[in-house]
């Protein structure tokens, strides 16, 4: 893709294939899966900068979380216990929610949204949106060898936790329009709780080097792969209608 492009740097063009290349085909292998309608182009590719901007709105929320939590419980920030609290209640938090805030505004009353799965589609390309954009500022910082390690773990994680929200917020949806607010709530709460858990497990596992943390992480990436090769393929076999 970028290869092809005249005019740019070689390197750059590497570079940003090695940065985006494992995002943008995710993204593709999800948009096949939707089985009735295909998603609105254009409206992917908006949910697509809606990440971009949640992962620079949450970093800048990430570093007052960061002072925040070290106030209130007094842990030291370069303690194991600081690390593994961080992720969960300050990194996961703030960056899933920040994610499916932005995605719930252009999508919850969509007109295009009418299909259970489109709810994973919509997660999941907003999540790997920002994904793409971490994965640009982990290459500038750590070098580009850090990218093919990124490209099996964190990009595929990240998939994980929006296919997780994506689920229960296609739930959601389909629970509102039958007007039972209090089951659609609790999809949404649910969706976003079980995602900022499988993303803090994933962060403090990957940061804390031990023998129980590596045997974590092996078992949260693992039940990442089941989640983005089967349960999603199950998810998108078993889509309705939703209007």
């Amino acid at each position: 893709m970028f290869l092809l492009l005249p005019g740019i740097d070689p390197y750059l063009q590497i570079f940003l294939l090695l940065a985006l290349a494992p995002a943008v085909i995710l993204m593709v292998y999800v948009y096949r899966l939707d089985p009735i309608d295909k998603e609105p182009g254009g409206l992917l590719w908006s949910l697509v900068l809606r990440g971009v901007l949640a992962g620079l709105i949450a970093g800048a929320l990430e570093g007052v979380g960061m002072q925040a939590l070290g106030l209130f419980t007094g842990l030291e920030p370069d303690s194991v216990q600081f690390t593994v609290v961080s992720d969960f209640v300050v990194v996961g938090a703030i960056e899933e929610g920040a994610k499916y805030w932005l995605m719930a505004r252009k999508t919850w009353r969509n007109p295009s949204f009418n299909c259970r799965f489109d709810g994973v589609v919509y997660a999941v390309f907003t999540s790997l949106g920002f994904a793409a954009m971490e994965n640009v500022m982990y290459g500038l910082t750590y070098g580009s060898g850090v990218l093919v390690q990124r490209a099996f773990m964190a990009i595929p994680a990240h998939m994980g936790f929006a296919v997780i929200f994506g689920l229960l917020y296609g739930q959601a949806r389909c629970m509102s329009l039958r007007r039972r607010g209090l089951e659609s709530a609790a999809c949404i709460a649910g969706g976003y709780l079980l995602s900022v858990f499988l993303h803090g497990a994933y962060d403090s596992a990957a940061m804390v080097s031990s023998v129980v943390g590596d045997s974590l992480f092996l078992l949260v990436v693992a039940t990442i792969y089941i989640v983005n090769l089967v349960v999603v393929r199950v998810a998108a076999r078993h889509d309705c209608r939703i209007g």
